[in-house]
């Protein structure tokens, strides 16, 4: 039986490149990674070498080419799904001049202040600005310097040279599509935070000449838009030597990642919702039409679906926090650990995490966790929180800690949900929950009983970005449409609120009066930061 056409999914993080070979049902069929470095630098900077990426790329195919012949050799598509907010200048031949400028880095900061300066002005810009920066494109600029309209600044101001070599700026995915086809492209997705287009009309996202002309940046170093489903060529000779594929292999322009979880979830339906669990986490979900709100810090923007826009309400820090234990406060062979009676070989600390939290009852035993290690996006936009433990006793053990630090996240997810419902104007009663994060049962049960909902487990949480790249390859391709992925998506357990869901209706009280009373406390504590 002849395979059916495979889509060659990208799925390029931070951590490093990875590739699968996903069918247009949904079916992952190997996965193949690389790490590449992140360079940090002094003065917030942080960066990531462009060629390494395409080396990395080159070699986890050849993985999959080993592992999965015949299902690489059934290769009719790629695309991509990458890390966002990034930028990096390429010259007339597509070669880059710099560096990638990830999204955490933030040189451009002051640089975008400068930029946006005026009076009266909101974080150092101008009120003005930023009025017309929401009605166009629905968000802002952040004042952090995260994103490609600051970095674009920075480049222009500390490397005149280069800027005045530059022809183009992309971002990740941008540059991804231009080795794989020699075409300079932005998606709707991916120009999205250079904040110089007009969102008003979700099937034709166009440059704003206003935010263009005010941006800093000469206008022609902008790439044209395209959809994320578009077919933006077929692969280029030189890409087609350098991946050991056929030179008639088609190219979909792809997504950034969220927009590719959004996707992959598959969560399409409108006001259908997924959670992603990951270093960080959002709820997500697509809508019909633009909107934001400016208090709770949520917005709905360009996503791959043509006709719709995506919700997303991010939470700075969620798998970090376990992160964080693992690196900070636990080592492997802990007698905490141990209790999960996980060994090196039979498993990660993760899993020992998720064996030993049901063994301390709901509400840790009166200990309450705020999860702000990084600071808040939504519901309150609030760099100064941080992370803290209350109401620790003689009796309080290192296993009510844990549990309580995963409480924590889901507490401040449930915080993020009201202003959710009341964005979509419904409130969720179901979630599909993805991520890798997303693998440990326990959390899945505290979710429910915390958000008292129905959480539905992605069947293969990890591989979510992936097959989102997949499924928007096919959907271009020809092969599926957006409204087939419903039935498509498989889940692989349903988690129900339990008993335990009234007693944490009486811990949330508390911890939302906790930020109200916290909140200056943090920031003199950090107002430097």
């Amino acid at each position: 039986m002849a395979l059916a056409p495979q889509v060659l999914a990208i799925d390029l993080g931070t951590s490093g490149m990875k590739a699968a070979l996903v069918s247009p049902d949904g079916t992952v069929t190997g996965w193949a990674e690389r790490p590449v470095p992140l360079r940090v630098l002094p003065g917030g900077g942080a960066e990531q070498d462009p060629v390494a990426w395409w080396d990395a790329l080159a070699e986890v195919v050849a993985d999959l080419g080993r592992d999965h012949p015949e299902h690489l050799r059934a290769v009719t598509t790629i695309c991509s799904s990458t890390q966002g907010e990034g930028t990096i200048a390429v010259d007339a031949d597509g070669e880059p001049l710099t560096q990638c400028v990830t999204w955490l880095d933030m040189r451009g900061a002051g640089h975008l202040r400068r930029q946006f300066a005026g009076f009266p002005a909101y974080q150092g810009m101008s009120l003005f600005k930023i009025v017309r920066w929401l009605r166009l494109t629905g968000g802002m600029p952040s004042v952090t310097g995260k994103d490609p309209a600051a970095h674009m600044l920075f480049i222009r101001d500390e490397m005149p040279d280069i800027y005045e070599r530059t022809k183009t700026f992309l971002n990740v995915l941008d540059w991804i599509n231009l080795k794989l086809t020699g075409r300079t492209v932005a998606t709707v997705d991916s120009i999205l935070t250079s904040w110089v287009t007009d969102n008003r009309k979700a099937d034709a996202i166009r440059y704003a000449p206003s935010l263009v002309a005010a941006s800093g940046i000469d206008g022609d170093k902008f790439p044209p838009i395209v959809k994320c489903t578009e077919v933006i060529g077929t692969l280029a000779p030189s890409a087609a030597d350098h991946l050991g594929l056929p030179r008639s292999v088609r190219v979909v322009a792809g997504a950034i990642d969220n927009t590719a979880a959004a996707v992959g979830a598959g969560t399409v339906r409108d006001n259908e919702a997924h959670l992603y669990l990951g270093t960080s986490s959002w709820i997500a979900a697509h809508v019909p039409r633009k909107k934001t709100d400016v208090v709770a810090g949520i917005a709905s923007i360009p996503c791959a679906i043509p006709d719709r826009y995506l919700m997303t309400a991010l939470q700075a820090t969620a798998g970090a926090n376990l992160t964080w234990l693992r690196d900070k406060i636990v080592e492997f062979d802990d007698p905490l650990v141990s209790a999960g009676h996980i060994s090196r070989d039979e498993g990660t600390i993760f899993d020992a995490f998720d064996k030993i939290i049901p063994s301390v009852p709901a509400g840790s035993d009166g200990v309450l966790y705020m999860p702000w290690l990084y600071g808040e996006r939504a519901p309150v936009d609030d760099p100064h929180l941080r992370a803290g433990f209350l109401n620790i006793s003689l009796e309080t053990t290192r296993s009510d800690l844990l549990r309580a630090v995963f409480e924590g996240v889901a507490l401040n997810t449930r915080w993020m949900t009201g202003a959710v419902n009341r964005f979509l104007g419904t409130p969720m009663s179901s979630l599909v929950i993805t991520g890798g994060a997303a693998r440990s049962s326990s959390w899945c049960q505290i979710f429910a009983d915390v958000l008292g909902v129905e959480i539905r487990r992605d069947a293969r949480p990890v591989l979510v970005n992936a097959r989102g790249a997949g499924w928007i390859g096919a959907v271009g391709a020809g092969l599926i449409d957006f409204s087939d992925i419903s039935e498509l998506a498989q889940n692989n357990e349903v988690f129900s609120p339990g008993s335990d869901q009234a007693r944490y209706d009486e811990i949330f009280a508390i911890y939302t009066r906790l930020h109200k009373q916290l909140a200056p406390v943090y920031k003199s504590l950090n107002k430097a930061q």
